[in-house]
């Protein structure tokens, strides 16, 4: 049987390395597209490409999705049956600062694939998913937040990917294209990148622990998000494009939690106790409430620091996967707690 070739942008990130075992395991060919910079960023997927001898069914070319020209021909070298647009500015508060660049990546990026697609793909056998967020809702009311639930984005980071969602909705009416989104809520694992609140939050407490940390300084203790493991939801990325019909799908967890819960969470993995106190400006800090470690009693651990709020907020996001439960077959397995004992687990002993 004729291995089915995919085509993953983005397959150094989280979602990428996971989805590109998953696809191996299901004897696909991959290849795999990455910037190329002057650092290495193949760190999450380096475990696999150093076995490509004995299994060699990955290849990595360099692309990006800002080059349409680029695009253009891996996608006609390549002959991929499927594609994954995974490629994005992905950290929310960064896109306050790289407006533009956002919207180069997240939006016309996506445009760009969508149009070599369109023009290379005559006989509309190649399927396309592109990877949209929960960022899409904002603050919109219709919570828990379903595929018909309206767009709200509060971020230049949420508007780049509503722009992509639409366009990839509006190529799949116009030109009859298999082009489908997954509107992932947050999903993380040890893999997740050391700038988001997660994986930052864990890496931090264990370097406060061991004494190499005095701080941890926070924005928004009171937002609230939707978080899930990202192997589960890459496998969601996949039955999306097993339907024989595009459609776009919502990939959540229906349970969500503050930051204030995942920093009480890992401070309890960690037995570290602690207390909650407020300054004169109202913002909040917590205190060691004995030595542990390296830690000293009395010591503030984690404190809220308004430099590191952002100009706009999206305060409470939860998910409603029912679609995706009933069409795909698909549910959650790995709760909050399992989640991020995983990660602290994982930060422990790279540490």
């Amino acid at each position: 049987m004729k291995k089915k070739i995919a085509l993953i942008f983005g397959i150094t990130g989280q979602d990428g390395s996971y989805l590109t075992e998953f696809l191996l395991s299901k004897n696909y060919f991959v290849y795999g597209v990455k910037r190329r910079t002057s650092l290495i960023h193949t760190t999450r997927i380096d475990h696999i490409y150093q076995d490509r001898h004995s299994k060699p069914n990955l290849i990595l070319k360099y692309g990006d999705v800002t080059d349409f020209s680029n695009v253009f021909k891996i996608i006609n070298d390549t002959k991929p049956n499927e594609i994954y647009n995974l490629a994005a500015q992905s950290n929310v508060g960064v896109s306050f600062e790289l407006a533009e660049y956002t919207a180069q990546t997240d939006s016309i990026g996506t445009l760009r694939i969508l149009e070599a697609l369109r023009i290379l793909d005559k006989k509309k056998k190649i399927k396309f998913y592109q990877a949209s967020t929960s960022e899409i809702f904002g603050n919109s009311p219709d919570k828990p937040y379903n595929e018909k639930s309206r767009f709200a984005p509060v971020s230049p980071y949420g508007t780049a990917k509503l722009y992509s969602y639409w366009i990839t909705k509006n190529y799949r009416e116009a030109y009859s294209m298999y082009a489908a989104n997954g509107i992932l809520f947050n999903h993380e694992s040890p893999r997740r990148g050391e700038n988001f609140i997660s994986r930052k939050t864990i890496i931090a407490l264990v370097k406060i622990l061991k004494g190499k940390q005095k701080t941890l300084y926070l924005g928004n203790l009171h937002s609230k998000r939707d978080w899930g493991h990202a192997k589960e939801f890459v496998e969601a990325q996949w039955k999306i494009l097993q339907q024989k019909k595009a459609d776009d799908f919502v990939i959540a967890t229906g349970k969500n939690y503050s930051v204030k819960d995942l920093v009480n969470l890992v401070l309890k993995k960690l037995n570290i106790k602690f207390l909650w106190k407020k300054d004169k400006k109202g913002l909040e800090y917590a205190v060691a409430l004995s030595n542990v470690e390296k830690i000293k009693k009395s010591q503030v651990i984690v404190k809220q620091d308004q430099s590191y709020f952002r100009p706009n907020e999206v305060h409470d996001l939860v998910g409603d996967y029912s679609k995706a439960k009933k069409k795909l077959g698909w549910k959650p397995n790995i709760n909050f707690d399992q989640l991020i004992t995983e990660m602290i687990q994982s930060e422990i002993k790279n540490y």
